[in-house]
């Protein structure tokens, strides 16, 4: 028998370092080995963005482990604020307070450049993985990161995504993970006295997940 390729999704980290390693622990326990997708805004708001990126960028310390991060509109507006394409005040306000706060309001270069080179998609046979979402109404090609890292939908919303599965993050409710038709939200609102939250999907099945794990919420760390 084939072992499974699972992939664990995981939703908007914000910087919460003690749920996102209690999280990784419950996912390295799950399977033997697997793909570990971050789907974005690892940072602001939370207590340590710092020790969150850097988690990140030291990869995953199991054999049989592959770790791969998106980019979110918070990353965005720490760059955009860096770079001077978009007002600082904005991202101070949105939780960049806390981010420079972990840093001792100095972000290393080397974690500047990191970010800049993050993906914003993940398009494979079988899903999407993206931090906000996709416009299934326009072709995916004529589509940037003012749709993937911004867009929301209603709770209830589903589309076809060219057959494929949606997952994202991005808008937070204590009432996800959860799975509406095509679409999977696993933004548990952590940050926000919610939970963290993966999904697990069966790389060589099509269609939603076949599970997911949460750490915080009730259980809050």
């Amino acid at each position: 028998m084939c072992a499974q390729h699972l992939t664990f999704a995981v939703g908007d980290i914000h910087g919460c370092l003690a749920e996102l390693q209690a999280l990784l622990l419950q996912i390295e326990a799950y399977a033997p080995e697997g793909r570990v997708i971050i789907l974005g805004d690892m940072i602001d708001r939370g207590p340590d963005s710092r020790g969150v990126v850097e988690l990140i960028m030291a990869g995953p310390q199991k054999q049989g482990w592959s770790w791969l991060a998106l980019k979110g509109n918070h990353e965005e507006m720490l760059l955009g604020a860096r770079s001077g394409e978009s007002d600082v005040d904005w991202w101070l306000f949105n939780g960049g307070k806390e981010t420079l706060a972990s840093y001792d309001n100095v972000i290393p270069g080397t974690h500047l450049k990191w970010l800049m080179q993050l993906p914003s998609i993940i398009v494979e046979p079988f899903r999407i993985f993206v931090h906000a979402g996709v416009d299934e109404t326009m072709p995916l090609e004529r589509q940037g990161d003012e749709i993937f890292l911004w867009i929301r939908r209603p709770d209830h919303y589903s589309g076809d995504y060219w057959g494929k599965h949606l997952c994202h993050g991005h808008t937070p409710s204590r009432r996800n993970p959860s799975t509406v038709g095509n679409r999977t939200n696993v933004d548990s609102a952590a940050v926000f006295g919610g939970s963290l939250s993966c999904a697990i999907f069966d790389d060589d099945i099509p269609g939603g997940p076949i599970g997911f794990l949460s750490v915080g919420g009730g259980d809050r760390l």
